[in-house]
C-alpha cells in the first residue's frame, strides 16, 4: 500500500503536488515593510502648510524646485499621504512601516493647481508636480486637504469644477479657508458666522461636505466655539476639525493629546521650526514619529 503511494505521488505532475502536504498551500508572502522603524502608533504626525508654489523661493512661497524636493525625500523617508479628515479618525490607509503625512494647501492660489488652455495640468503647479511624483511612484498618490476660497477654486472658473473632480478623485479632501480670508478675531458674531456660513455653502454647491478648516492667519474669532458649531438662518454649520498656522507635528489620533479644534501644522519652508528642520530632527531620531503596525 506505501509503495503505491510512492509510486503515485511520483506521476504527479510536480505544479500538482501540495508544497507543504502537511500545513498545505503556503500563505501569501507580505509586502515588506516602507522603512524598518519600528510600530510607533503613538508618534507625531507631520502636518505641513503651503501656500503658493513658483519659480523663485520667498515668504509663504514654496519654489517649484524645492517643492518636488520636498516629495522625493518625505517619500525616501517612509512618509506615504493622508487626508486631514482620515488623521482625526484615525482611519489612515497606511502600508506597514509608513508614516503619515498631510500636505495642507491655504488660500487656492492659481500656482496650487493650474491648468493649460487645453485643459492638461500645467506641469509648472504644485499639483502638476505631484502628478508626475505620484505616476512615478504610485503609493505616493495626490491626495492632500486642500482649504480653498470662492475664487474658482484655483482661480480659472472654466476649469473650477473639473479641478475639483480630479482631487476628488485622487483622494484629496476639500475644506474651507472662510470666504473673504479676513481676520475672524476682528469681526462681529454675526459676521463670522457669514464667513463660515457662506464658505461651507461654497463648497456644498460644489458638491462636498466641509468637515474641515483652516481660519485665515490661523487667528480664531473671538467666539471660538462659532467655527464648530452655530447656527444660521434656521440652518446649522459648524466644522469637525479646525487647523491652525502652528509650528510643530501634531499629536497621533491614539495619544489621548489631539484636539481636532485646535491642530498644529508645519509651514513649509526652510527656516526655523519649517519643513526641514523637523524632517532632519526625525532623521536624527529626535522626534519619533507615527510608525504604521
Amino acid at each position: 500500500m506505501i509503495a503505491s503511494l510512492v509510486l503515485f505521488s511520483a506521476l504527479l505532475d510536480p505544479q500538482d503536488k501540495p508544497s507543504n502536504p502537511q500545513y498545505g498551500p503556503p500563505s501569501v508572502e507580505e509586502p515588506k515593510p516602507v522603512t524598518e522603524r519600528l510600530p510607533n502608533r503613538k508618534g507625531n504626525v507631520l502636518i505641513l502648510m503651503y501656500h503658493r508654489i513658483e519659480q523663485e523661493e520667498k515668504n509663504m512661497v514654496r519654489s517649484y524646485e524645492n517643492f518636488e524636493a520636498d516629495l522625493n525625500r518625505l517619500y525616501a523617508m517612509g512618509y506615504r499621504p493622508v487626508t486631514l479628515d482620515e488623521y482625526v479618525n484615525n482611519r489612515m490607509p497606511l502600508p506597514r512601516g509608513a508614516s503619515p503625512v498631510i500636505l495642507t494647501f491655504d488660500d487656492s492660489w492659481q500656482s496650487q493647481f493650474s491648468m493649460k488652455s487645453d485643459g492638461s495640468i500645467d506641469p509648472k503647479s504644485a499639483v502638476g508636480i505631484w502628478k508626475k511624483f505620484a505616476d512615478k511612484n504610485p503609493d505616493f498618490p495626490v491626495k492632500g486637504t486642500f482649504f480653498i476660497l470662492p475664487n474658482g477654486p484655483f482661480g480659472q472658473k472654466k476649469f473650477a469644477k473639473r479641478k475639483v473632480e480630479l482631487l476628488l478623485e485622487w483622494g484629496s479632501e476639500i475644506g474651507s479657508h472662510t470666504m473673504t480670508h479676513g481676520n475672524l478675531s476682528k469681526m462681529s458674531d454675526g459676521e463670522v458666522m457669514k464667513e463660515l456660513a457662506g464658505s461651507y455653502d461654497y463648497i456644498a454647491s460644489l458638491g462636498i461636505k466641509a468637515r474641515s478648516i483652516a481660519t485665515p492667519y490661523g487667528i480664531a474669532p473671538k467666539n471660538r466655539s462659532l467655527l464648530n458649531k452655530f447656527e444660521l438662518n434656521g440652518k446649522r454649520y459648524g466644522y469637525d476639525n479646525i487647523c491652525l498656522a502652528g509650528s510643530s507635528p501634531a499629536p497621533s489620533p491614539v495619544s489621548g493629546k489631539m484636539d481636532r479644534l485646535r491642530i498644529p501644522r508645519v509651514q513649509a519652508y526652510d527656516g526655523t521650526l519649517g519643513i526641514s528642520y523637523w524632517l532632519n530632527r526625525v532623521s536624527s531620531g529626535k522626534v519619533q514619529p507615527y510608525v504604521q503596525p
